[in-house]
């Protein structure tokens, strides 16, 4: 699943102001208003279509790559080198299930629609996942999947990510919802060197964030600046997150147009 429990409960309210933004959509049930998740338009073609998308992901496993050599050569012979990697937005492009939402005036936010996604929907992969995490199996890392998918769809989940080709996909490997991520996190590392995570939310790296409002996870991540392109590696999400809530800072001068 993409969000925690903690991150379900919201993320239209703050949108719905926005409902001009130019969209082929339905419309509500008066033909004069677009639907309020209209509002989702803009980051949901920013994260499907953008060719810059497409290009910060690749560039975020390709610094992965390198970062992960780096470890590896550091590391001696006896260590266990593992990564962790979310899955949804970060190894698993799950836009169309959001845009199709979004063309029913349906708040996919509410994640009521995730279940039937995981059994039935078919993602496509992040574009570099594959080379990547084949590059890590290649050279002896562990690769766990830690994600908030559903516990009760994890035959699901291992099917969509076998018939993706991903490597070392098992019950054992997969991780879902169920303990925090950082309980889940901690078991990885009872048994292996954790050299590298991977993930397109805060909390895919450290439980510290959460919990975390908006103002203290940018004080955390100033606070773990070192870590940011070194082992925990970000990757665009411009669908759904703490953020999609938030107030925008404008500029307090007159409109003025020429």
């Amino acid at each position: 699943m993409p969000m925690s429990a903690y991150r379900r409960a919201g993320g239209a309210a703050a949108l719905a102001g926005l409902m001009a933004l130019p969209l082929a959509a339905p419309v509500a049930a008066d033909d004069s208003m677009v639907c309020a998740q209209a509002a989702y338009a803009m980051g949901l073609r920013y994260q499907q279509q953008s060719a810059e998308v497409a290009a910060l992901q690749r560039q975020g496993f390709a610094l992965a790559r390198y970062r992960l050599e780096d470890r590896l050569e550091a590391l001696g012979e006896d260590a266990a080198p593992a990564i962790i990697t979310d899955l949804d937005e970060t190894v698993l492009d799950n836009s169309a299930l959001l845009a199709r939402d979004m063309g029913e005036c349906h708040d996919f936010t509410t994640w009521d629609t995730w279940k039937h996604w995981e059994r039935e929907g078919e993602p496509r992969l992040i574009p570099g996942a594959e080379a990547f995490l084949d590059y890590a199996d290649e050279h002896g890392v562990a690769i766990y999947y830690v994600s908030d998918r559903y516990q009760e769809n994890e035959a699901d989940t291992i099917a969509t990510l076998e018939a993706l080709g991903l490597p070392q996909v098992s019950e054992d490997s997969v991780m879902l919802l169920g303990p925090p991520k950082a309980e889940r996190r901690a078991q990885v590392e009872e048994g292996h060197t954790l050299v590298m995570q991977l993930g397109d939310s805060l909390h895919d790296f450290s439980g510290e964030f959460a919990d975390a409002d908006l103002a203290a996870q940018r004080a955390l991540v100033e606070q773990n600046a070192e870590r940011f392109g070194q082992d925990w590696i970000v990757f665009p999400n411009a669908g759904y997150g703490d953020w999609s809530e938030a107030e925008l800072d404008a500029w307090e001068a007159p409109l003025e147009t020429e």
